[in-house]
Formats: C-alpha cells, sequence, structure tokens
C-alpha cells in the first residue's frame, strides 16, 4: 500500500531518514579514509626501495585497503537510493523484547556501540525474511541453530531515499509487491532480484557449498540470476576461507557475459572469473585453436532445405558430436592413453659400461606400477632420480675397482720391475690410464641417464588426440564395441580431416584437456575452489568430468532447463548422467525450480503445449506466477512481405507500451539476416544479433533462435512459425519453445503457409 497510508509510516519514515543520514556519514569518513589510503600509497610507490621490506607491505596492505573501500563505497552510493528493503521483528528464545532488524544488498554497522543498522541479505538471520512464517521460527547459524518467534514480515518500496510503499506480509513477497516487480520491463542487463528471492530460489542460492548441486529450473525461473545472487551468498559467507578470484562461472557465450555482467557488481562483488568453456579450455591447454562456430552445426541440422545426401551425411556427423562429447569416449581415451603409458618408455634395459643398471621389466614396473599416482609424463622426473641414484652407486663401484686394478698393477710393477726410470714410467701410465677411464666413466654416466631420456618421444595434448586418428585400425581398437563399425569409420575419418585442416570443434576440447592431464598433469595453478556452470544442458557430461578432474578440491553449482536442451547432441540428456557417473563419488543435491518469473500465464501455457509435443523423455513443465496479459497472438501471412509489414505495424504499438526490448525472432540465422535487411528499410536501430557481439544491447534486436536462450525481451515476435519451420523434431521444438519464454509481456507469431503442428492443442 502507499507508505502514508500504513499505520506505521512516521515510524517508518523517521528509520529510513536516519539509516539515509547514517549512509550519508558512512559516505564521507570512507571517503576520507581512502583519501589518506590513496595517499600513502602514491607515496610509497613514488619512494619506493626494493631495499625496504617495509614498502612492499606497505603497499600491499593499502591496495588491499583501497580495493575494499572502493567496494564499500559504490555499496554506500547504492543505499543512498535504497538502503534496505525489508524489516522483520524476530523473539529469540531466552529474551525480553524483540529485535527489529532492516535487510538489505550490504551491512551497515554503527560504530559507536557496534549495533546493527541494516543487515546483509545473505546473512544466516536474513533467512528468516525469505523462508520464515510468522510464528514460531528458527535459523542456522554458525553458533547453531536459533530457535524464536518471527513477529513481523515487512517490505519496503524506497526509491531515491523517498519511502514510498510498505507492505506486511507473511510469505516471501506478496502478490502486488512481487506482481510490481514482474511488470517491469526488460532492459539490456540482468538485474539483482535479492527484495524478490523466492523460497525454491533461497534454497538454492544457500545449499551447501561443498555438495554438488544441480538444479533443474524451468524456462524464466531465475536460474542464471539465482546463480550469481549464491555465489554472492557464498563470498559473503566464507569469505574467511576465500576470495572471489576462487568462484568461477562458465557461460555460453562471450554476449551472455555481457547480459549478466552487472548482477554481481549490484551485489558488492568483484573479481568474479566469467569465463565460457571454451576460452577456459584453450588456456588450460596453452594453446590457441581455430573453433568452429557450434551455432553454424546446429544450423545445418535444422536446415531442411539441404538434399537426402546431405541429410544422411549430417545425420553422422551428429552421431559423431554425440560420440566425442560422451562418457564412452573417455572410455575410448582410457584405452588409447593406456597404450601410451605402457610404450612411454624404451623397452630395452638401461645399461652403463655394458653393465645391466636396470632391467626393462623393473623400469615398466616402476613406470607403470610403482608412479601410477603421477602423471605419465611427470614420472620421468621421479625415474631420472631413481636412475641416477643406481647408476651413482654403480659408477662408484666401477671406479673403486679402477683403484683397487691399479694398485694391483703398481704392486705387481713394483714386484717385478728393478726401481728406476723404466718403473716409474710404467706406474705412470698405470694411474693416467686409470684417470683416463674415470674420467670417461664420469662424461658417459653425466649423459648416461639424460641419453635414455632423450629416446622418449613426447608429443604435444594436440598431437596425441590428431593421432588418435591418424589409423583406421587401430581406432577401431581403442573404440571397440561402442560404435557399430561404419560409424566409427565416419567419427574417424572426419576428426581427422577436420584436426588436419587446422580446425577443432567444441567437443574436441574435453578430450584435450583429458590427455594433457593425464600425461603431463594441469602446471597452471588454477585458484577456482566453486564453479558454476550455466545453460548446463548444453554442455556435455564428459566436460563437467573434465572440470571435476582438473580443479582438485572444487565444488560446483550446475544450473541448466533440459527443456531447452538445443545442443542435446553433444550436451545432458538426462541430469543422471551427472549424478550418477560424474558425481557418482560425492552425495549431491538435486533441486529444482519450477515456477516461471518472466512470462504470464498466457504465454507460458502456450510454450507448454508446445514442450510437451517431445515424446520418449519426461518433460517438466514450468509453473507461471499468476501473471495474465494478452493470449498469444497467431497470425496467418500471405508471405515474408506481409509479416514484415505486420511487424512494422507491431513495433510502433510497442513503442507506444514504452516497451524496452523487442526481439524478432527466427529460426536460423540466414533467416534473420533476410528479416533484419527487410525491416532495416523502414526502422532505423534493428541490431542483428549473430553470435559474434561481444556487448548486449538492448532494444529491438533481430535474433537467430538458438541465441536467445537466457535472454529476456518484453515482447518477442516468432517471425515464421510455419509447418516447413518448425516439424515436430524434437531439437524445433526445442527451439521454438526457447523462442517463446524469452517474452515477458507480448508474444506474437507468424506464419506463412499451414502452421507448425506444435501449436495446435
Amino acid at each position: 500500500m502507499p507508505a502514508v497510508n500504513h499505520p506505521d509510516y512516521r515510524e517508518e519514515l523517521d528509520r529510513c531518514n536516519y539509516t539515509l543520514k547514517y549512509v550519508e556519514k558512512c559516505l564521507e569518513s570512507t571517503l576520507a579514509k581512502k583519501s589518506r589510503v590513496d595517499s600513502e600509497l602514491e607515496w610509497t610507490m613514488k619512494h619506493f626501495s626494493s631495499d625496504n621490506s617495509q614498502h612492499y607491505i606497505d603497499i600491499m596492505v593499502n591496495s588491499l585497503l583501497s580495493e575494499t573501500m572502493d567496494v564499500r563505497l559504490r555499496n554506500l552510493a547504492a543505499a543512498r537510493s535504497k538502503p534496505y528493503f525489508a524489516r522483520i521483528d524476530f523473539l529469540e528464545k531466552g529474551k525480553d523484547s524483540a529485535e527489529k532488524l532492516y535487510i538489505g544488498k550490504m551491512s551497515l554497522i554503527r560504530e559507536e556501540d557496534q549495533k546493527l543498522i541494516i543487515v546483509d541479505w545473505r546473512a544466516p538471520v536474513a533467512n528468516l525474511y525469505y523462508e520464515g512464517r510468522l510464528g514460531d521460527a528458527s535459523y542456522e547459524c554458525p553458533d547453531g541453530t536459533i530457535e524464536g518467534t518471527l513477529q513481523l514480515k515487512r517490505q519496503f518500496t524506497i526509491d531515491k531515499g523517498e519511502l514510498n510503499e510498505i507492505f506486511d506480509i507473511d510469505i516471501t513477497t506478496n502478490d502486488e509487491f512481487l506482481q510490481s516487480c514482474l511488470g517491469a520491463n526488460a532492459d539490456n542487463r540482468l538485474k539483482e532480484i535479492v527484495t524478490t528471492i523466492q523460497a525454491e530460489q533461497n534454497a538454492v542460492i544457500r545449499a551447501d557449498m561443498w555438495r554438488p548441486l544441480i538444479v533443474q529450473g524451468a524456462a524464466g525461473s531465475g536460474k542464471t540470476t539465482i546463480a550469481l545472487h549464491r555465489i554472492a551468498y557464498l563470498v559473503y559467507n566464507h569469505e574467511k576461507s576465500f576470495v572471489p578470484e576462487n568462484f568461477m562461472i562458465i557461460a555460453p557465450n562471450r554476449l551472455f557475459l555481457d547480459y549478466i555482467s552487472d548482477v554481481l557488481p549490484e551485489l558488492g562483488v568483484e573479481n568474479v572469473r566469467q569465463t565460457t568453456f571454451e576460452e577456459f579450455a584453450q588456456d588450460l591447454i596453452g594453446k590457441r585453436f581455430r573453433l568452429r562456430d557450434a551455432n553454424e552445426k546446429l544450423q545445418a541440422f535444422v536446415d531442411y532445405t539441404k538434399s537426402t545426401e546431405e541429410r544422411e551425411y549430417l545425420s553422422l556427423v551428429r552421431r559423431t558430436s554425440e560420440f566425442k562429447a560422451s562418457m564412452d569416449f573417455k572410455e575410448t581415451l582410457d584405452v588409447y592413453l593406456k597404450e601410451i603409458e605402457e610404450n612411454f618408455i624404451p623397452r630395452e634395459d638401461f645399461t652403463f659400461c655394458s653393465i645391466t643398471i636396470y632391467k626393462y621389466e623393473d623400469l615398466y614396473d616402476l613406470f607403470v606400477n610403482q608412479y601410477r599416482m603421477w602423471p605419465i609424463a611427470r614420472r620421468l622426473d621421479e625415474m631420472k632420480k631413481n636412475l641416477k641414484t643406481r647408476l651413482r652407486a654403480k659408477k662408484q663401484e666401477i671406479v673403486n675397482q679402477l683403484y683397487m686394478d691399479c694398485d694391483k698393477r703398481i704392486a705387481f710393477l713394483k714386484l717385478t720391475v728393478p726401481e728406476g726410470e723404466e718403473r716409474r714410467r710404467l706406474v705412470t701410465e698405470a694411474i693416467d690410464e686409470r684417470d683416463r677411464d674415470i674420467a670417461n666413466i664420469e662424461r658417459e654416466a653425466n649423459d648416461a641417464v639424460s641419453a635414455y631420456i632423450r629416446k622418449i618421444s613426447r608429443l604435444s595434448p594436440f598431437d596425441y588426440y590428431r593421432d588418435l586418428f591418424a589409423d583406421e585400425a587401430m581406432f577401431m581398437k581403442y573404440v571397440g564395441g561402442r560404435l557399430d563399425a561404419d560409424t566409427c569409420r565416419f567419427v574417424r575419418s572426419y576428426t581427422a580431416g577436420m584436426l588436419g585442416s587446422g580446425w577443432l570443434e567444441i567437443e574436441d576440447l574435453a578430450p584435450i584437456i583429458y590427455i594433457k592431464f593425464i600425461i603431463y598433469g594441469i602446471d597452471e595453478k588454477i585458484p577456482v575452489r566453486h564453479v558454476v556452470i550455466d545453460e548446463a544442458q548444453d554442455f556435455s557430461a564428459f566436460q563437467v568430468y573434465v572440470l571435476k578432474k582438473i580443479i582438485k578440491d572444487s565444488s560446483f553449482t550446475i544450473l541448466g532447463d533440459l527443456n531447452q536442451g538445443i545442443h542435446s547432441y553433444r550436451g545432458i540428456r538426462d541430469w543422471d548422467e551427472l549424478t550418477g557417473i560424474v558425481f557418482s563419488d560425492r552425495k549431491h543435491v538435486f533441486l529444482t525450480l519450477e515456477q516461471s518469473y518472466r512470462t504470464t500465464v498466457e504465454i507460458m501455457d502456450a510454450a507448454n503445449m508446445v514442450i510437451s509435443k517431445i515424446r520418449g523423455h519426461k518433460i517438466s513443465k514450468a509453473r507461471p506466477v499468476i501473471r495474465h496479459g494478452e493470449e498469444v497472438r497467431i497470425i496467418p501471412a500471405a508471405g515474408k512481405k506481409e509479416i514484415t509489414d505486420g511487424v512494422i505495424k507491431d513495433l510502433d504499438e510497442f513503442r507506444r507500451l514504452s516497451y524496452k526490448s523487442v526481439a524478432i525472432i527466427c529460426k536460423t540465422l540466414r533467416e534473420c539476416r533476410e528479416a533484419h535487411a527487410a525491416l532495416s528499410r523502414h526502422i532505423d536501430g534493428i541490431t542483428l544479433i549473430t553470435g559474434k557481439e561481444d556487448e548486449y544491447r538492448a532494444g529491438i534486436a533481430v535474433v537467430p533462435s538458438y541465441l536467445a536462450k537466457g535472454l529476456e525481451f518484453d515482447a518477442v515476435i516468432v517471425f515464421n512459425a510455419d509447418s516447413a519451420e518448425y516439424t515436430e523434431d524434437e531439437l524445433d521444438i526445442k527451439l521454438l519453445y526457447v523462442a517463446m519464454t524469452r517474452a515477458l509481456h507480448r508474444l506474437y507469431i507468424y506464419h506463412t503457409g499451414e502452421l507448425t503442428p506444435l501449436l495446435e492443442p
């Protein structure tokens, strides 16, 4: 309700004004402190002396202080507009009075008496706001379970320092407040949602960090936003053990990373690594590859204009991707790598001066069995130590024998040759011969181990991978019965040809990382301790397995929606692939986000009808929040020209409605280029998204269906949903579902010819 109509308006207004004044006071004092710290840092840098260790310490301490103050200043600046968003009154068991706690995006403590003015939303007690009900309640904190009575839950709308609305509630958010938030228009960036986090979302955010968390989230359930809030929560609650650099989020592409880039800074978290799997993989491998665009392959799969022969070829390409992304391929690599291991060292004894120092059988046992805890190539360092130790002992035996032989020879000369010049000459020759032999032995000994190691061929991870596909008979042996013979031959020839031309596909990156890990280990120090994978349905189990292997002692948050698995030919089709295989050695947590907060009931009902057309898989339908809007418009058109004319009128309508973002979604990039060219002749400022962009901009965009995933728009126009474009193929169903579920308020669907059967009840 309007704040002035609430019975506690005067009390809350006074509290709001007091908090704002204290925020201003803290802002001024923090600015003054930062100025002093920056001045000291500048002075130290100017007068820095490498001989003065205190200068190193001062620079490190003041740099850290300056960065911390930068974050605090940003938080305080934001709090000037909206210091908090909720209040809870909690009477702890055993105490006489309830504590009034105001919850915001940062904590603020009064310096003079350490009284909490604002409680950070991530603090344990704030969980009462998100999940507690009025009456008996409790929350978990480091001291254990705190029990008591929750007497009040209150929400505020504060904007630019003005107290506008007050709501008293029981559940997390009341309908009026939530509807207001969900009814807002979409912008060019994803926004934080700390004020409206729901109970099922809160469970994801606050789940145990050290148990793998897998989340099946419906379209519009807030998966990405929740993932980022989880990082902020974990950074806050584990700040003594971890820094933001220990967290990494892996997203589908650079465009998506730009779209989500503002959320963590808005939550007061900086320096979290945000990357794509392709970038992370190439950094690990230590080489930049020419990567084929995965979306081009997807476009080929859904292009129904191709001939029968082309479709058959693409079917084999698809099967190739499926195999190389599978754990079956990991097992194929294990067979190949085992053979590399068994043939890594020379099949010969290690000899010195015609003396056997190590028999091959003993070297093999040492290398394959006793050193098996090391990566294959790293075992050579241990082998060198062992060979040198035994060689040193054997060399000393030989040298000692030479001394003994020389002494005997001299003694014999003394007995058989009269004293004089001849005997002295012979004794000198004996000693010189001994010394020459010893010098030769030393030289040979110094090079013996290195000469042995030089016989061992070591290739780059890429070269090992390429060699896997070099010989058809050997490849079929490694694959075993995991593929039929014809498919096996195609996988080998297709991949060998591609690698030979200098290109890779995304499915090749995880195997190359795996080869590097098994043979060389990962030399780079990876500071990451917690990995968040968004849009995980388009990752393969093999990719996740590799990440788990190389990032030691790491934990995972994995979020996705199988209904949106448009890259399912190389992605996860069932979460059991993770829970039953990749994380079978760990207790995991599996949670679902069924509620969709993005779209209206009408749009979600239509999208659910489409996704229910998938056969043979269990479908998890999204449950829309009770927010009604206009019915989905299905508009027939005589041709592309008529669609273009209709879209132009629609855009005028959306402009009058003050919509900030509109997507015209075509199935393929080719169709997008045609639509963009036609529309641009009439309307300025229409953006074409091709997947090559590093920056996402709001406004009017023409987007291929497969690039729309993860984004949201005020209104969506599906450019052409006829029966030729969207068939009853599973991939077509998912692409149309993705396109429809991007819309917040309006969804218009055009079609030429016969409407796709996917939109028929």
